[in-house]
C-alpha cells in the first residue's frame, strides 16, 4: 500500500511517497510561510501526482496556518480519491528522526525533548525516549520554565532549541525541522491519529461577540 505523507507543521514544506516501509519519491523545501503555494505544485512533482492508497498529515503542534493548509489538503485529496486519510504529531515525527538518525535501536542515546517555536514567545515541548515512547505529556510552555521542567543531561532538538539555547548554551541541542520523509521511522501506533489540527494553545483570533450577546440578551 502507498502514503502520501504531507509534512507543513513549521517553516518545512514536505511530501513523501511510501511504500514497503521505504521511501519512493520525496521533496522538501524550507518555505516559511509559503505552504499555501508550494504543497499542490509538490504533490504534483510526485510520481502519478501523488496518487496513493493513503494519505498520512501532520496534525501539528506547530504553525496554525501551515497545520491548516495540511490537513485541506490532505482531507481534499482523501475525499477525491476515496482513500482514509490519518494524523501524526509533529512532535513524535521529530523524535523518531532523532533517535533514528542517530541510532536505530537506541541504545546509546539519552531521552529527549522535542521543542517546537510555539507563540507569544512560548515552545511547545514534549519529551521522549526509545524505543519510541513518550515521557511527558505535551506542554506549551516559556523557555525558561521548559528548562526548568528538564534534567541537565536531556537533549533537545527541534526548531525551538533556539529559546533554550539563549538561556542554557551549555545545553546539548539540535536544530532540527520535520521531514515527511521521516515516517519510515514512525511506529505505526503514532500514525492513527485524527486528522484534526493540534494547535497546542487557544488560536489567537477570537469570534465575534453578535450585538445581541453583546447587550447581554438571549442570542
Amino acid at each position: 500500500m502507498r502514503t502520501l505523507v504531507i509534512e507543513t507543521a513549521t517553516a518545512a514544506c514536505s511530501v513523501a511517497l511510501i511504500a514497503d516501509g521505504r521511501v519512493t519519491a520525496n521533496r522538501h523545501e524550507v518555505v516559511g510561510r509559503g505552504h499555501a503555494e508550494r504543497l499542490i505544485a509538490m504533490i504534483a512533482e510526485l510520481p502519478e501526482g501523488g496518487r496513493a492508497e493513503q494519505i498520512l498529515v501532520d496534525c501539528g503542534p506547530g504553525s496554525f496556518t501551515g497545520i491548516r493548509v495540511g490537513i485541506a489538503a490532505a482531507r481534499g485529496l482523501a475525499l477525491g480519491w476515496g482513500v482514509p486519510v490519518s494524523g501524526y504529531s509533529s512532535l513524535a515525527l521529530l523524535a523518531a528522526a532523532a533517535f533514528g538518525t542517530d541510532d536505530p535501536d537506541g541504545r546509546d542515546l539519552p531521552d529527549l525533548a522535542v521543542v517546537l517555536e510555539g507563540g507569544h514567545g512560548e515552545v511547545f515541548m514534549q519529551g521522549f525516549a526509545a524505543p519510541l515512547r513518550a515521557t511527558a505529556p505535551f506542554v506549551s510552555l516559556r523557555p525558561e520554565a521548559a528548562l526548568d521542567a528538564l534534567s541537565a543531561t536531556t537533549a533537545m532538538v527541534g526548531n525551538g532549541v533556539r529559546f533554550l539555547a539563549a538561556i542554557a548554551p551549555d545545553r546539548t541541542y539540535r536544530e532540527m525541522l520535520p521531514d515527511a520523509a521521516s515516517a519510515t521511522l514512525l511506529p505505526s501506533r503514532f500514525a492513527t491519529l485524527p486528522a484534526v489540527p493540534i494547535y497546542g494553545r487557544a488560536p489567537d483570533a477570537k469570534p465575534t461577540a453578535t450585538p445581541a450577546v453583546a447587550a447581554g440578551l438571549p442570542a
